[in-house]
């Protein structure tokens, strides 16, 4: 996708479709070393709320960067 002269962009239908999005959610963007990653506010919320005892949020996140870095690769 390509960023407009006033820093909007579209986010494609695929990535609407797999991430859930709707018109008139609000969206987080998230900056870390890597990149910035978006997420509804809804299902943030509802991540932040789980009880992370019982899980590998590390592995749970390289996991989803690296499903995602195939997609990209197939594409």
């Amino acid at each position: 996708m390509t960023m407009g002269d006033r820093g909007r962009f579209v986010v494609p239908r695929e990535l609407r479709d797999r991430g859930g999005f709707e018109p008139g959610d609000v969206l987080v963007l998230v900056e870390s070393p890597s990149g910035v990653a978006m997420i509804s506010r809804d299902r943030l919320r509802d991540l932040v709320q789980q009880d992370p005892s019982d899980r590998d949020l590390v592995a749970e996140l390289l996991s989803d960067r690296r499903r995602e870095a195939s997609r990209d690769d197939v594409r």
